[in-house]
């Protein structure tokens, strides 16, 4: 009997620990998943990757115009320069040019609501130029840009 009352004892132990382990392992499982989905990983192209182009392309570059936005606490006087360029296919280069207006405001827009510490450190860039191209894409309608060329991007 003494036996019979062990081994009852030992079996919801086991369950518990068994589905505490499945449990992390699934939580972990999605988890992984989520993440990758949404870097782009599952998704194909991660958003404001510059694409391949080849030198045998068509290819046109439509300026923009330079902009000096504040950054952070306007008592701190902090100014951002910022001048870049548009890589369109030729066909694409005079809607795109059409569209400047709202391109500037997208930018404009996004490059006042940085703060300092948003811009410090140098690896930001890339993160900054991935967001200004996202915007640019949903403005001027998707593959129609290539790539966002940072020509000047200086704190002040």
């Amino acid at each position: 009997m003494a036996e019979d009352g062990e081994a009852e004892d030992d079996e919801p132990k086991k369950k518990g620990k068994g589905g505490l382990i499945i449990g992390l392992v699934l939580a972990l499982v999605a988890g992984g998943g989520a993440f990758a989905f949404t870097s782009g990983m599952l998704a194909g192209s991660e958003p404001g990757k510059p694409k391949p182009v080849s030198l045998s392309d068509d290819l046109a570059f439509v300026p923009l115009e330079p902009m000096t936005v504040s950054i952070g606490n306007p008592l701190d006087r902090r100014y951002l320069r910022f001048r870049a360029e548009l890589e369109v296919g030729s066909d694409a280069k005079s809607d795109i040019e059409k569209m400047l207006p709202r391109v500037m405001d997208v930018l404009n827009t996004y490059l006042q609501s940085l703060e300092m510490q948003d811009v410090e450190d140098p690896s930001s860039l890339l993160t900054l130029r991935s967001q200004m191209r996202r915007r640019i894409d949903l403005v001027v309608g998707g593959d129609r840009v290539h790539d966002l060329l940072v020509m000047e991007f200086v704190v002040n």
